[in-house]
C-alpha cells in the first residue's frame, strides 16, 4: 500500500529534486558570473574574469544548464553537460589536493556529479516544460492520425 503510494509520488518528488538541484547550480553560476549571493569562491563577492579557462566557462555552463534543468527545458541533455562539468571539476581540480571529497572539499562537485546523471536517465519528472512539450507533440499526433485517410 505504501509502496502504491510512494510510486505514484515518484514524478512529482523528482519534478521536485530537479527544481532544487538546477535552483542550486544556476545560483553557483550566477554568483561566479554576477557577482551575486556573495560572489564568486575565493574572490570575496567578486566575479570570474571573462574567458578564464576553466573557471569561467564553468561558471556559464551552471548557469546556463542549470536554468534549463530548472524549468525542466532539454532536461536529458542539459543535465549530460552539468554532469560532466562536475566530474571534470573534480578529477581536474579537487582530486590533485586528495583522494576523498571529504578531504579535497570535492564533495558539492560529486554531488552535483551524480544528481545530474541522474536526470540524465530519469528525466524532467513533474512540472517540466519537457513534459509539456512531449503531451503537446503526442496530442498534435494523435489528431493527426484521426484525420489521416486508412489503407484498405
Amino acid at each position: 500500500m505504501l509502496s502504491a503510494r510512494l510510486h505514484s509520488a515518484q514524478p512529482y518528488a523528482l519534478g521536485l529534486f530537479r527544481v532544487v538541484v538546477g535552483l542550486l547550480f544556476t545560483a553557483h553560476g550566477a554568483a561566479s558570473l554576477f557577482g551575486v549571493l556573495g560572489g564568486a569562491m575565493g574572490t570575496h563577492g567578486g566575479t570570474i574574469a571573462a574567458g578564464v579557462w576553466p573557471g569561467w566557462y564553468a561558471a556559464v555552463i551552471q548557469l546556463v544548464a542549470g536554468a534549463l534543468v530548472l524549468i525542466g527545458l532539454g532536461t536529458r541533455g542539459a543535465a549530460l553537460v552539468a554532469s560532466g562539468s562536475m566530474a571534470f571539476a573534480y578529477f581536474d581540480i579537487h582530486q590533485q589536493h586528495a583522494l576523498w571529497p571529504i578531504q579535497n572539499g570535492g564533495e558539492p562537485a560529486v554531488m552535483f556529479c551524480w544528481a545530474f546523471l541522474l536526470l540524465v536517465f530519469t528525466g524532467s519528472g513533474a512540472f517540466g516544460v519537457d513534459r509539456l512539450l512531449v503531451r503537446r507533440t503526442a496530442d498534435r499526433g494523435e489528431a493527426l492520425a484521426e484525420r489521416a485517410p486508412m489503407a484498405a
